[in-house]
């Protein structure tokens, strides 16, 4: 009972150090996961915010404003597919631009939840994600978490994405199959 006791503070603390977990309510155990291992790169720009009261990120020069698919006209979907295009040939994407924008994704999805905000943004982090599984698969690199594959972030991107068009979601079935 005791070990309980004591790991349930110490949990809280590392989640609050984290400068854009801005609000008080628990984060699924997936997103506490990602808040730990980014939240060493991320700072904040606390005196702008971009989607509810989460504070404006930045990682390697990125700032999340300068990605962010709230501000924009486009549904979601539609915005990721324009803003997070791959090059051509695929394997030469610079993976790490995608994984900075993956990053100010899933600390701007960790600020709305812990203020119960909107959660719109899995639309557009899940394709970030499904891009950088895409570009890792033409490089060589084996994917061994079976949650970060094509296939299985296809899946996520599709489900998170329900209200898009028809026409958006072939689009984005047919990058699944352009893996060179």
């Amino acid at each position: 009972m005791s070990l309980l006791t004591t790991s349930a503070p110490l949990a809280l603390p590392r989640q609050a150090q984290a400068c854009f977990v801005v609000g008080s309510t628990a984060l699924p155990a997936e997103t506490a996961t990602s808040v730990e291992s980014i939240q060493s790169k991320i700072t904040c720009d606390t005196s702008t915010t971009t989607i509810g009261t989460v504070p404006d990120v930045t990682e390697a020069g990125v700032s999340f404003s300068s990605v962010n698919f709230a501000a924009s006209s486009s549904t979601p979907l539609q915005f990721a597919l324009d803003t997070f295009a791959t090059s051509t040939p695929l394997a030469s994407t610079d993976l790490a631009t995608f994984q900075t924008n993956l990053d100010l994704y899933l600390a701007t999805e960790a600020g709305l939840r812990s203020t119960g905000g909107s959660l719109a943004i899995k639309s557009p982090k899940f394709f970030l994600a499904f891009q950088i599984a895409r570009i890792q698969t033409a490089q060589g690199v084996a994917i061994t978490d079976p949650s970060q594959t094509v296939e299985h972030l296809l899946g996520k991107v599709t489900k998170n994405s329900a209200s898009e068009s028809q026409a958006l979601l072939d689009q984005v079935t047919a990058l699944s199959t352009q893996l060179a």
